[in-house]
C-alpha cells in the first residue's frame, strides 16, 4: 500500500487482483485488504476468485468479523451471486468458527440442494463443531454424505471424529473406529497416533497407549512434544511417575522438553502424587534453562504446597506470582483459602478472599462453602450467617453440610431464631437434617418450654 500510495504507480485491475491473492497466500490479510480497498476506489468489483481467496484467508486467521464485514461488501457489490462452493464454505467455516454450528449446517444444506459441494475443508470444520457438542447423529450423517457425494474422509477427518468421541468420554468408540480404519487401509499419522494415544491415557489405558507408541515408531514415524506430553500426563495419572520421568528426560534430550508445557505436565504429576519437593525443584529447573512459569505453573504448585500443609510455601508462590506481574486466577487463592480455613486461620482466609474479590475473581461455590464452615468453627457464627447470605444473594448453593455445621454452631450458641431460618432454608434444598444436630436442638429448645417450641419441633419432625 505505501508503494502504490507514495510512487505514483497506477497498476491494471487484474494486477492488483494478482497481488491480492499473493497476499492472501501469505497471510498478509491486512495488506490484502488495503490493494482490495484500492481496488474499489478505481470501481472495479473483483473477481469471485479473488473475493474468496480474502475470505479463506480471514478464516484461516479466525477473523470472521472481516468474513462478514466483506460478505456485506458482496451483496452490496453484486458479487454475491456469483458465489460457488468456495464461497459458502468459508461462511460455513466462519459460523463455526463463532459457535454457530447449526447456522453452518443450515447453510451447508441449502448449498447441497443447490448443487454447491464444500470442500473437505469444510467438512471437517462441521464434523469438529458437531463433535464439540456431542452431536455424533449428525457427524455420522455428515460422514454419509461426504460419501454419497465421493467426498470420501479422509485420515484429518476421521482423526476429527476421533478426538470428538475421545474429549466425549467415548474413547472406547473412537478405539474402535481407530483400528477398523487400519484395516480398511487407511494410515494413520503422528497427527491421529498422538489423538489415540492421549484419549486412551485419559481412559488410563496406559498399556494400549504405549503399544500404539511403539507401533508408530516401527512404522517410521517419530513422536512430537505432542505426543511425549500425552504419554507422560498419562503416566502421571496411573502414579507410575518414574516412567513419566524417564519419558521426560527422553524427550528434553531430543529437544522436545524445553517448554512451559511440558514442564508443566510433569510438575503437575509430581504434586498429584504429593512429591512437591520434586515438582519445586522442575520448577526452579525451569529457570536455569530460561523457560518462563505461567499462572498455571504457580497455581499447580501452590495447590501441591497446600494439599501437604506447606501454606507458607504456596502463599510465598502467590507473592512471587503477583511480583512478577502476572494476572492470577481463582485457582491461585483457592487452595489457600480453602486451607487456611481448614487450619482455623481464618482470618488470613479472609485477607485472601479479599484480595481474590479486589482482582475481580469469582470465589468457587465450594470456597463460599469452606468460609462459611471456617468462621463457624472459630466462634464467629454471625460472619458465617452474613457469609451465607451473600452467598445465597448470588444465587449459589451451599452444600448439605455447610449448612448442618451452622445449625450446629447457631444451636450451641442458643441462637435458635437463626437455626430455625438455616433449618428452614436446608428443607427449601431439599435436604434432611442429620440426627444428631436434631437431637441437639430438640434438648436445647425444651428447655424453653413452650408451645411455641413444640410446634416448631412437631414441624420439624415433620417435614425431616
Amino acid at each position: 500500500m505505501y508503494f502504490l500510495d507514495n510512487t505514483g504507480f497506477n497498476p491494471n485491475p487484474s494486477s492488483l487482483e494478482r497481488c491480492i491473492r499473493c497476499l492472501c497466500k501469505v497471510g498478509l490479510i491486512e495488506e490484502a485488504l488495503g490493494v482490495f480497498s484500492k481496488l474499489k476506489e478505481i470501481g472495479v468489483k473483483g473477481s469471485i476468485k479473488t473475493w474468496n481467496s480474502v475470505l479463506s484467508c480471514c478464516v484461516k486467521i479466525d477473523r470472521t468479523d472481516l468474513v462478514w464485514k466483506l460478505y456485506q461488501d458482496m451483496i452490496e457489490s453484486g458479487v454475491v451471486v456469483d458465489v460457488d462452493a468456495e464461497t459458502v464454505g468459508n461462511l460455513i467455516q466462519a459460523f463455526c468458527i463463532d459457535g454457530k454450528v447449526s447456522k453452518g449446517y443450515e447453510l451447508f444444506r441449502q448449498a447441497l440442494e443447490e448443487g454447491l459441494e464444500p470442500g473437505l475443508v469444510t467438512f471437517d470444520r462441521l464434523i469438529s463443531g458437531f463433535c464439540k457438542e456431542k452431536n455424533f447423529d449428525r457427524v455420522s450423517e455428515l460422514l454419509h454424505t461426504m460419501i454419497a457425494i465421493n467426498r470420501y474422509p479422509d485420515i484429518r477427518t476421521y482423526g476429527e471424529v476421533i478426538k470428538g468421541l475421545c474429549k466425549s468420554g467415548k474413547g472406547f468408540e473412537g478405539y474402535r473406529i481407530f483400528n477398523d480404519l487400519k484395516g480398511r487401509g487407511y494410515v494413520p499419522d503422528r497427527v491421529m497416533y498422538t489423538i489415540m494415544i492421549n484419549g486412551l491415557c485419559k481412559m488410563e489405558l496406559v498399556g494400549d497407549a504405549r503399544k500404539l507408541w511403539f507401533e508408530m515408531i516401527n512404522k517410521g514415524i517419530l513422536p512430537n512434544d505432542y505426543t511425549y506430553n500425552a504419554l507422560i500426563r498419562g503416566y502421571c495419572k496411573i502414579g507410575n511417575l518414574e516412567e513419566a520421568k524417564e519419558l521426560h528426560k527422553e524427550m528434553c534430550g531430543k529437544g522436545y522438553g524445553g517448554t512451559t508445557l511440558s514442564y508443566n505436565i510433569m510438575i503437575a504429576g509430581l504434586c498429584l502424587h504429593r512429591e512437591t519437593d520434586e515438582a519445586y525443584q522442575l520448577f526452579g529447573e525451569m529457570t536455569q534453562k530460561g523457560l518462563a512459569h505461567d499462572v498455571i505453573t504457580y497455581n499447580t504448585l501452590i495447590r501441591g504446597f497446600c494439599k501437604k500443609g506447606k501454606i507458607a510455601d504456596g502463599t510465598n508462590l502467590l507473592k512471587e506470582l503477583l511480583a512478577r506481574g502476572l494476572q492470577p486466577s481463582t485457582n491461585s487463592y483457592t487452595p489457600l483459602i480453602e486451607k487456611l480455613c481448614e487450619m482455623g486461620d481464618v482470618q488470613e482466609a479472609k485477607s485472601l478472599w479479599n484480595d481474590m474479590c479486589n482482582w475481580d475473581l469469582k470465589p468457587l461455590v465450594r470456597t463460599h462453602d469452606y468460609l462459611i464452615t471456617g468462621l463457624c468453627e472459630q466462634g464467629f457464627v454471625t460472619e458465617g450467617m452474613q457469609q451465607l447470605k451473600e452467598m445465597l444473594n448470588s444465587k449459589l448453593k451451599p452444600q448439605k453440610g455447610t449448612l448442618e455445621r451452622l445449625v450446629l454452631y447457631l444451636t450451641r450458641a442458643d441462637s435458635f431464631d437463626d437455626s430455625l431460618l438455616v433449618i428452614e432454608l436446608m428443607f427449601r434444598l431439599g435436604y434432611t437434617l442429620n440426627k444428631g444436630i436434631y437431637h441437639l436442638l430438640v434438648t436445647k429448645l425444651c428447655r424453653e418450654n413452650s408451645s411455641f417450641i413444640e410446634t416448631c419441633l412437631g414441624d420439624i419432625l415433620e417435614r425431616n
